[in-house]
């Protein structure tokens, strides 16, 4: 079997996947599955539907256009702004997507037009991570001439959270950004369909009590695929957090004084090498392009002997992206051979 490889256990992304989707239904909110992480890999995706999620959200139309060359009839949004010179293959493959720029809606509106179809818009509001955005002060003037549109329909409003400067959603954002909602609906004369109040980062607040508001979408991708809070990194009780292994062949082995050193044939290129969460007695030395230099203490691990990591988010995304790294999905039958896991076992057959 090819290395390195991530092997995935669709079972137990199916089982996290129903296990939050009937967690937020208790508060009235729906899960749209985030599947840029895993580059729209269809058995993956289809472990996410089978879980019970609303539809699927990507970043990249590659992604959302290879789920639908292998089938998925899924709703789908593009969850990052579009480009503009994407907007012809955005309307031809995507139900929605999420927008900040006025001059982008323009194109896509013709692009429907031109299509013969109707393009749904969910506004993004800047409420305090600043990855993007509109500033609350311009949405209602943005959402009229959105609303204004032919070829699109305003279909509702959305915030980011603890993307890139780690701020958490409160009750305050919650709050806000339901009022949001309700000023957007009154100055427009419309009821919003979709208010989507954060990612996986919601979860923790809505756990501890905290009231969604007139949220009633979530994104969601960490969660579903690795089982942690985003923030904290903690594994959320109830779900699986060792879906994913990323497996790696050794190729050199030697000691060196008192210690063993091994070198692994993965690196920098394949993944997020500061991501990785080795087996027990391993520990990280240092890593290049394409070797990862794994101190081993008192013990020489074999050659050809195959070393299971355990990957964060960063990590799982670059090895998805990575050409070279074989991605098997379980319960498929994989052949037997030598494993030493993160969790610190050896194992000599593995289904």
């Amino acid at each position: 079997m090819t290395a390195p490889r991530i092997e995935v256990d669709l079972d137990k992304i199916r089982q996290n996947t129903r296990h939050l989707v009937q967690r937020l239904a208790r508060d009235g909110i729906s899960v749209t599955a985030v599947t840029k992480a895993i580059c729209g890999q269809t058995d993956i995706v289809k472990a996410m539907l089978a879980g019970g999620v609303a539809g699927l959200a990507d970043s990249h139309i590659e992604n959302v256009e290879r789920m639908r060359q292998s089938g998925i009839t899924s709703p789908i949004c593009l969850i990052r702004t579009p480009m503009i010179s994407q907007a012809e293959r955005v309307v031809a493959v995507c139900n929605s997507s999420y927008n900040t720029e006025l001059d982008v809606i323009h194109r896509l509106a013709q692009s429907a037009l031109r299509a013969n179809t109707v393009h749904d818009i969910i506004l993004m509001v800047e409420m305090g991570d600043l990855r993007e955005g509109i500033m609350p002060g311009d949405l209602n003037s943005v959402a009229r001439a959105v609303n204004t549109m032919t070829g699109v329909t305003l279909k509702g409003i959305g915030a980011n959270f603890a993307c890139l400067r780690g701020v958490a959603p409160d009750q305050e954002s919650m709050n806000e950004l339901s009022c949001l909602a309700k000023s957007v609906e009154a100055s427009c004369g419309l009821r919003l369909q979709t208010i989507s109040g954060g990612n996986s980062a919601n979860l923790a607040f809505l756990t501890a009590g905290g009231q969604s508001g007139r949220v009633n979408d979530l994104r969601l991708g960490e969660a579903i695929l690795l089982g942690v809070d985003p923030i904290s990194i903690k594994p959320i009780e109830g779900l699986h957090t060792d879906a994913f292994s990323l497996v790696a062949e050794v190729i050199e082995s030697r000691l060196h004084r008192t210690d063993g050193q091994s070198i692994l044939a993965m690196g920098q290129q394949d993944t997020d090498i500061a991501g990785l969460t080795l087996p027990p007695g391993l520990k990280v030395s240092g890593a290049t392009s394409d070797h990862l230099v794994v101190q081993t203490f008192d013990e020489r691990l074999p050659i050809g002997a195959e070393i299971s990591c355990q990957p964060n988010y960063s990590a799982l995304m670059r090895a998805m992206a990575a050409p070279n790294i074989e991605k098997i999905a379980r319960p498929a039958q994989l052949q037997n051979y030598r494993r030493i896991t993160a969790q610190g076992n050896v194992s000599l057959a593995v289904v």
